[in-house]
């Protein structure tokens, strides 16, 4: 059972992303009355119901905003089970790293911008909530060597976010009842009944999107294509985009007391990636140098890492 604070930003975030869906149906609704002088006949209705509910069948007609809403109420899930690490220069620092390569990415622009958490959590791992919200924990900022490798990194997770990864877990069955109830009740007041229903689709829904990130990881398509954007997109930040390479490096050789936990657990093996991310450097035609200035300013903001 979730705690009442974090069950009441989930619910918040899925009233919200309702209603924004429930003012599309109805403006439909209202710009087809305006068109017809007010009068709407049973038919026109029925098509317009019908209408909606075909275009809002799939994830990839989610707007913006609501990416955003989803995204805040996953991170309410994840937060719930990761603290944050207070660490204010710190956090500026990676947050400072992770909006240079965001200028760079495939999809630069969300409704709120991108936001980047340190966890206060020694597994390493790192986590990428639909609307642009990154969390990289304590444990995966340590292994890095250099400010390459971290913006590679970040880099990896802003491509989960540009490709609309975390979208894409979600069920389908869910979003195909949320907006069949929301369809049916464009044109009237929802029921408390209505409202309770809604609300639990869009916690499972959440839920679904949060044990893919934290429990099951991407699938393999969805982690060698975060692999490839973080090769290009480190490339035009100015970043040298062998650092994901190097990272790998380090995770090959690990523990069995961590190849249960966080990026371990949820990530394809280093060894599996390599060889593609290898592919994906040697097709950069110019790939920008290490920077001896970068490094040191990544040394002096770790010194807080504790």
């Amino acid at each position: 059972m979730r705690n009442p604070k974090t069950r009441f930003v989930i619910v918040l975030g899925g009233l919200v992303f309702l209603a924004t869906l429930f003012m599309t149906c109805q403006t439909i609704k209202e710009n087809i009355g305006a068109l017809t002088g007010g009068k709407i006949s049973t038919s026109d209705v029925e098509t317009v119901e019908k209408t909606t509910k075909a275009l809002r069948k799939s994830f990839a007609e989610i707007t913006e905003e609501e990416e955003y809403y989803i995204g805040r109420a996953v991170s309410a899930l994840i937060l719930s089970q990761y603290p944050i690490y207070k660490n204010d220069a710190l956090t500026k620092y990676v947050n400072r790293v992770g909006n240079a390569v965001v200028i760079h990415c495939d999809h630069p622009e969300t409704y709120a911008g991108y936001h980047f958490l340190i966890l206060d959590n020694e597994e390493v791992n790192a986590l990428a909530a639909p609307g642009g919200f990154i969390f990289i924990t304590k444990g995966l900022l340590k292994r890095c060597q250099d400010e390459e490798m971290l913006g590679c990194i970040l880099a990896h997770e802003v491509g989960h976010v540009s490709a609309k990864h975390g979208l894409q877990s979600i069920k389908k069955s869910r979003l195909i009842d949320a907006f069949r109830i929301i369809g049916a009740e464009a044109a009237k007041r929802y029921t408390s009944e209505r409202l309770s229903q809604l609300t639990d689709i869009f916690e499972d829904t959440l839920g679904d999107v949060a044990e893919k990130l934290i429990v099951r990881g991407y699938d393999r398509k969805y982690e060698y294509e975060a692999d490839k954007l973080s090769v290009k997109t480190s490339a035009r930040t100015g970043y040298n985009a062998n650092g994901l390479l190097d990272f790998l490096g380090t995770m090959v050789d690990h523990t069995s007391t961590e190849s249960d936990k966080g990026w371990f657990k949820t990530h394809p093996s280093a060894k599996d990636r390599i060889g593609r991310v290898q592919k994906e450097i040697s097709a950069i035609k110019s790939m920008p140098a290490k920077n001896n200035s970068r490094t040191k300013r990544f040394q002096n903001a770790m010194k807080a890492l504790k």
